[in-house]
């Protein structure tokens, strides 16, 4: 995979936005809120980053090339070395997962308001 493959799939997923943050960060968001986080800069600690549940967090991080997030890793983000830490099929998967559990914690107007568009 690679950042623009990431992007499209991000922006597939419904009500999907994106942000650039930092001048450095190309952001995905739904009702306003990151779900996934992917550099434009070459970085030698992360090339995106996104939300997990805490027990795939502690999955994750015992991987090679994956470590909590920095910043964010307390509220169970990881980041990802490289693309191919994960393959294609698995990173879909988690990055769907981040933005499902981004979207059921948004404020209950707001994601009534996102469910009928």
């Amino acid at each position: 995979m690679d950042i623009e493959q990431v992007r499209e799939f991000c922006l597939s997923l419904p009500n999907a936005e994106e942000d650039v943050k930092w001048e450095k960060d190309l952001t995905f968001l739904v009702g306003g809120r990151m779900f996934t986080v992917v550099g434009l800069v070459p970085s030698d600690t992360a090339v995106m980053s996104f939300k997990c549940t805490p027990g795939k967090f502690e999955e994750l991080i015992e991987r090679e090339g994956v470590s909590p997030a920095p910043y964010v890793g307390r509220y169970k983000w990881v980041a990802l070395e490289n693309f191919d830490v994960l393959d294609n099929s698995e990173l879909h998967e988690l990055i769907k997962k981040s933005y499902t559990l981004v979207f059921d914690k948004l404020p209950k107007k707001l994601n009534d308001e996102l469910n009928r568009q």
